[in-house]
């Protein structure tokens, strides 16, 4: 089998991909080694597909830190804005959330998915599904491809099987070692948007009891890394939209550093200490026979202020006019400065992304082909590149394998 521009890969950015360089006027293959396309797809937003966040091109390449240099130029090559429009002419509609999450109007993902597949089937792009890619070899005529059973001779290969996250999913890191063996130096991959575990038994008693503002915080090195919004305590340790958030500035860390890492949450994200102290001190003097663990209820899940008395040594039944300065400074420690000491994350198993890959300094931002194979072209999470929860990432997917897609097709007129 012969074809311009093949691609291995059929998730997010294997379709985008196959989408633009069919419309640039190649003969495009993708290569999925599952029977299906876009199952990883169909996961993301919770089964809603979150395709991007509202906000400026400044606004994503500030989101994305270490990597928006990097992806500036995709991402005004084809923007946030892009991607509803692309979508719209598809007959995907959208909606945005009024945290600035967008999603398709139907809520399914299965729609999104649809859409990209029926656009790449009607350009024509082949699937071969089933197959592995177990090698690709370049010589002067383009690249061949042997995936099993089968050879593909191609002009332009595009990589884009995703990272190691949700490995029962297809995405077991094969991308790494085929741009490795091209040549291409691969930034560790560790999981990252992912809860947090920890051995502290209590904590895992609280299973399912969420928090709508938290902060979290912890100093590695010197540095202090934070992160708010909401939370829920897992089977085995924190998980929610702040700890996600918080794993992916420490993922690098949580696969090197020796021991737990101490994590400080504040439960009470919205009231400074201060304001909390006093507070205690006025109930106190209002209201003495009222029972500390009722005022906690009432500002807490009633679980978790359960188990913070306990902790803190209160028995249940102690009124405020009971409730001696030692134990209230207990009380305040526990709910502002909680600390959890973390010794690892869930793993790639439940990672909604991947942190690391093939390293950017090796891609070509304004056309991601390979600085060091000409033809070789990457798009997605394969590359050392992630960002925020929220629409974030799909939108790297996107904007990648858009700009990845369109010019593999210009490689086979040049």
């Amino acid at each position: 089998m012969e074809f311009d521009v093949c691609i291995i890969g059929g998730g997010a950015a294997g379709l985008m991909a196959s989408v633009f360089a069919a419309r640039g006027g190649a003969a495009v293959a993708v290569i999925e080694r599952n029977t299906a396309v876009g199952r990883k797809l169909l996961r993301t937003g919770r089964g809603r597909c979150n395709i991007t966040h509202d906000g400026s091109i400044e606004h994503f390449v500030k989101a994305f830190d270490f990597c928006g240099r990097f992806l500036k130029h995709s991402l005004y090559e084809f923007s946030p804005a892009d991607t509803i429009e692309f979508f719209a002419k598809l007959g995907v509609k959208s909606k945005t959330e009024d945290d600035g999450s967008i999603f398709p109007t139907t809520g399914k993902a299965a729609s999104v998915k649809n859409a990209l597949l029926e656009e790449a089937q009607r350009l024509g792009v082949k699937f071969i599904y089933g197959r592995r890619v177990e090698s690709i070899a370049k010589d002067e005529s383009g690249f061949t491809i042997t995936a099993e059973s089968d050879t593909i001779k191609s002009k332009s290969v595009i990589i884009a099987t995703g990272g190691k996250s949700y490995p029962a999913l297809g995405s077991t890191g094969d991308g790494y070692k085929l741009a490795e063996r091209l040549g291409h130096n691969i930034i560790k991959p560790v999981p990252a948007l992912a809860s947090l575990v920890t051995d502290e038994k209590w904590l895992t008693k609280l299973q399912g009891v969420a928090l709508g503002n938290v902060k979290v915080s912890a100093k590695i090195g010197g540095k202090k890394i934070l992160s708010t919004g909401p939370m829920m305590f897992t089977g085995k340790g924190i998980g929610g939209p702040a700890i996600f958030e918080f794993s992916r500035f420490i993922a690098e860390d949580l696969s090197s550093i020796a021991g737990p890492l101490d994590v400080l949450i504040d439960l009470l994200a919205a009231e400074s200490e201060e304001d909390f102290r006093y507070d205690l001190s006025e109930i106190a003097n209002a209201n003495p026979k009222k029972k500390v663990l009722t005022y906690l209820s009432s500002i807490l899940p009633a679980r978790l202020a359960a188990e913070i008395i306990v902790q803190a040594d209160v028995p249940e039944k102690t009124s405020f006019a009971q409730f001696t300065k030692k134990k209230r400074g207990k009380i305040i420690q526990l709910i502002k400065r909680l600390s959890i000491p973390i010794t690892g994350s869930a793993g790639f198993a439940q990672a909604t992304i991947t942190r690391g890959g093939v390293d950017t300094k090796q891609i070509d931002p304004k056309t991601m082909q390979s600085k060091i194979t000409p033809g070789l072209f990457f798009a997605g999470e394969v590359i050392n590149a992630d960002g925020p929860c929220g629409g974030y990432n799909l939108q790297i997917a996107w904007s990648t394998a858009a700009l990845a897609g369109k010019n593999a097709a210009d490689v086979i007129s040049s």
